[in-house]
């Protein structure tokens, strides 16, 4: 069975925090342990010195041990001779003591009453080490299911002498650590259980705060599946990187619907400006057939006005195709272009182009432009035919060029009837032509200024428009420096 992404991540936290636990609390445990066996030995040392210094070295105690002045010379005595009172005297209730020469026979064991404890039988391999003058051997061994603490401590010929006599086992129970341990364990084993209960809701909970926002994301995503774009996820408050991620789901959307829209109007204004000259072919042929073809006049002008039909399909169809083709930036052909010889060359066809209209050119400094010749020829005579038809006979239109920084500027400006304000923001959209005032029985498409913005940004530029009514307008653009 598959988890679920909250249940997993609170799974993974749980278990990083229980390893952690684990972790720490056994490091805790063992060095407690070893701190308290540690404790332990030093304790039992510390009681062992004075009295193994009584026994081995009278002179150095005075006249305060009234037994050892009465018995034993102002000499070092014979271990064998000291070795059952030195036993005794380290034993008590829980610690045992066995005093054994250099070749490991037991000279003495200190239990003397039932209840304390008798000493375990001596390991040889520690026991050489202490014969060995290793002051400091302890080991840890069971016995009787119990486990025991052993010292060994070299009893020497004398003070800083390396001569060993022989060695004092001492013993003691570690009953007394295991229940301190045991203790320590169930109040590490109590705090594991509280944190890991408070770490597993305090997960729940963030991870369950965090996913919030994917679910909501999920629940958008499906809606959307559905058709209903105008969804959006708007989580508040978030600047984490789900936020982040919401915020560009969002904004993603807004451009699909944006498109799509789009992509509807156009779809719609190409299906209404195919179906005018349609329909006015499909009347003028339906007359044709009803007889008029009897009439010479009647038929002419049917075939004019069908021709001039025909002809604006074939340029509203080309103009939808450059459009196509300008989806693709592998069709643009781009060249180094001299503007000077471009403008030279496009004046002529311009001043054709203008008719009655004076065509001007400003030429500006010499400049390269790596760009599509054909379509730079396209974007101008687009701009040239609008500036045309939107302004009276007679009146001047100027072409021209001038360098900007990183960019040159081409425009060309009319002294028309200008744009009105209200639809400036609209005049790049295919088939948009507003109220302006056409001179001349020619009808556009509206898709030049559409198509010219295209091509612009195809070549990395921009395009922009400024109109004032009565005064005239400037179409420009402009086309990065090589």
């Amino acid at each position: 069975m598959k988890l679920s992404l909250r249940a997993r991540l609170v799974s993974l936290y749980l278990g990083l925090l229980f390893l952690s636990i684990l972790v720490l609390s056994g490091y805790s445990y063992l060095d407690v342990r070893r701190l308290l066996i540690y404790n332990t030995a030093i304790r039992l040392r510390a009681q062992a010195k004075p009295v193994i210094e009584q026994w081995l070295f009278p002179g150095k105690s005075g006249a305060s041990h009234t037994r050892a002045a009465a018995h034993v010379p102002r000499r070092i005595p014979k271990l064998a001779s000291i070795a059952r009172p030195l036993a005794c005297d380290l034993t008590s209730r829980d610690t045992a003591a066995l005093i054994l020469d250099r070749n490991g026979k037991k000279l003495a064991n200190g239990k003397r009453l039932p209840e304390e404890p008798s000493p375990p039988l001596p390991d040889p391999a520690y026991y050489r080490k202490a014969l060995a003058g290793k002051n400091e051997v302890d080991y840890i061994m069971k016995e009787n299911e119990k486990l025991l603490l052993v010292l060994l401590i070299p009893l020497r010929a004398g003070a800083g002498k390396k001569e060993i006599m022989g060695v004092a086992q001492i013993s003691t129970s570690l009953v007394p650590v295991h229940r301190i341990m045991v203790r320590h364990g169930i109040v590490l084993v109590l705090i594991a259980v509280i944190t890991l209960l408070a770490g597993g809701i305090t997960a729940f909970l963030l991870i369950s705060t965090a996913l919030n926002g994917l679910r909501q994301m999920a629940h958008t995503c499906r809606m959307i599946s559905e058709g209903d774009l105008s969804q959006r996820v708007n989580l508040p408050h978030h600047r984490d990187e789900i936020g982040s991620l919401a915020d560009a789901f969002d904004h993603t959307v807004e451009r699909i619907e944006a498109t799509f829209e789009s992509q509807r109007r156009f779809v719609a204004n190409a299906a209404h400006e195919l179906r005018t000259p349609l329909t006015a072919l499909r009347g003028s042929m339906e007359v044709l057939l009803r007889g008029a073809q009897d009439d010479p006049a009647a038929v002419t002008r049917l075939t004019q006005g069908m021709y001039r039909e025909v002809l604006r399909l074939s340029r509203l169809c080309e103009q939808l195709l450059d459009l196509t083709r300008l989806d693709v930036s592998s069709n643009i052909n781009k060249q180094e272009v001299n503007l000077d010889e471009f403008f030279e060359g496009f004046l002529q066809q311009a001043t054709i182009l203008g008719r009655d209209h004076r065509v001007t050119l400003e030429k500006g400094p010499f400049v390269l432009v790596s760009a599509d010749r054909d379509m730079l020829e396209q974007v101008m005579f687009n701009l040239l035919h609008n500036a045309v038809r939107h302004s009276r006979s007679g009146e001047t239109i100027t072409l021209g060029w001038r360098l900007v920084p990183n960019h040159v500027k081409i425009w060309v400006e009319d002294h028309g009837e200008g744009i009105p304000p209200r639809d400036l923001p609209h005049i790049f959209e295919p088939f948009y032509r507003g109220v302006s005032r056409v001179y001349g029985n020619e009808r556009g498409t509206g898709l030049g200024l559409t198509l010219a913005k295209a091509v612009v940004e195809a070549h990395g530029g921009r395009i922009t428009v400024e109109s004032r009514p009565g005064k005239g307008t400037i179409v420009a653009f402009l086309l990065p420096l090589n």
